[in-house]
């Protein structure tokens, strides 16, 4: 009987790894529902999501280490951003006024953002992300 100690997550480290990421596929959801709403009180034509922005948490998922924190903490950041600002905008469009500078402004900040944190992915080929063994 071989008694050398697996390398198996424990059943609570690996609960809590798969509720961390059902948790960022949910705030990335989430976020993405803010900005297309953002998009359409700016006046922008909806944006056809590419497909890093469709499959980001799973791709970074298959990021480790900082990367995978870095974008973690900047998802939470983005829906942070997000929430009191479209509230803002749907606030001032409820009472009538314009507010669609304000939005324009909301807009650009996230999409700098994204942009920002889709660049974490590693880069992909026309197979897909590169694996190794």
């Amino acid at each position: 009987m071989d008694a050398s100690p697996t390398k198996f997550l424990t059943p609570d480290r690996a609960d809590h790894k798969v509720a961390a990421g059902n948790n960022l596929s949910r705030q990335w959801a989430a976020v993405q529902d803010a900005a297309a709403a953002v998009a359409m009180l700016a006046g922008m034509p909806a944006e056809k999501p590419s497909q890093k922005m469709r499959n980001f948490p799973a791709l970074i998922r298959d990021v480790d280490g900082w990367q995978l924190d870095l974008a973690r903490n900047q998802v939470s950041d983005m829906a942070a951003m997000m929430q009191p600002g479209l509230a803002a905008l749907l606030a001032t469009k409820a009472r009538g006024q314009n507010g669609t500078s304000a939005a324009l402004t909301l807009w650009h900040e996230y999409v700098a953002a994204r942009d920002a944190l889709l660049a974490l992915l590693p880069e992909s080929g026309a197979m897909g992300p590169r694996r190794s063994a």
